[in-house]
């Protein structure tokens, strides 16, 4: 049953993930997410339902449009399996319990604001807003008002914690050390996962993107690197490994 569960995560994953890239790419350009549809991105062929298919299409069309040949980037058949994996390890880790939806909401923001960050260096207050009141409900609905107050405090420690660590660095490099899409991210951040843990989430982010800025930096002169991804990444893991403070304070 559980393995049955997981591949029907897995692909509704891919399906989700699919949209969460149109998402992320058209939203800070003020550009519909529905109109127009799935498209070539060079020839401005539509795509047709069989070209849709996550993951599969692509290998179908060996990584070309089919209308004009052009190559498709293998960025997204990754994407979409990156997704279905996250969406199958949130089953695994919380099972078919109120705690998934939490889990599933807070990842499928992750991924837009991965896309959008990563693309753009904008982190939308829109998909801040639209998942925060989600989450806040679902939080609500599941555990009560005293749980949503608690988490908003939370949320607020984590945004001001963030807050200080831009003004220092602002300080320190004596330029713009942090957007403040990374800011407002540290609340959602901080209102899921507790203040804590969402300190816990910055270092852990550090972590992982400082090997990777490093060989970007070798190959750029673009000096700009969005933060919002490790957030995303380093507050995940927190989330699916469900991690308490008090682990790290046995360690």
């Amino acid at each position: 049953m559980e393995i049955i569960v997981s591949i029907w995560m897995f692909m509704m994953g891919t399906i989700f993930g699919s949209f969460y890239n149109v998402v992320g790419l058209r939203l800070p350009k003020e550009e519909s997410i529905v109109s127009p549809g799935s498209h070539c991105m060079t020839c401005n062929h539509k795509l047709t339902a069989i070209e849709l298919i996550p993951i599969i299409s692509y290998f179908l069309a060996k990584g070309k449009c089919k209308h004009c040949g052009a190559k498709i980037s293998y960025i997204y058949p990754l994407f979409e399996a990156a997704c279905g994996l996250l969406f199958a390890l949130s089953y695994l880790s919380f099972g078919l319990t109120p705690d998934l939806i939490i889990a599933l909401t807070f990842i499928s923001m992750m991924v837009i604001i991965v896309v959008s960050d990563y693309s753009y260096l904008i982190i939308p207050d829109s998909i801040l807003i639209i998942f925060g009141s989600l989450l806040a409900f679902e939080i609500t609905l599941i555990s009560g008002f005293e749980t949503l107050f608690t988490s908003l405090m939370n949320g607020l420690g984590a945004m001001i914690f963030m807050f200080a660590l831009k003004k220092f660095g602002d300080f320190l490099f004596k330029k713009e050390s942090m957007g403040g899409g990374d800011i407002k991210l540290m609340f959602i951040i901080g209102f899921v996962l507790s203040f804590p843990l969402s300190i816990v989430s910055v270092f852990l982010a550090s972590l992982i993107g400082l090997p990777i800025s490093l060989v970007y930096l070798n190959k750029s002169n673009d000096h700009v690197i969005p933060f919002g991804p490790f957030l995303a990444l380093g507050s995940i893991i927190l989330l699916l490994m469900q991690f308490s403070i008090d682990n790290f304070i046995a360690l």
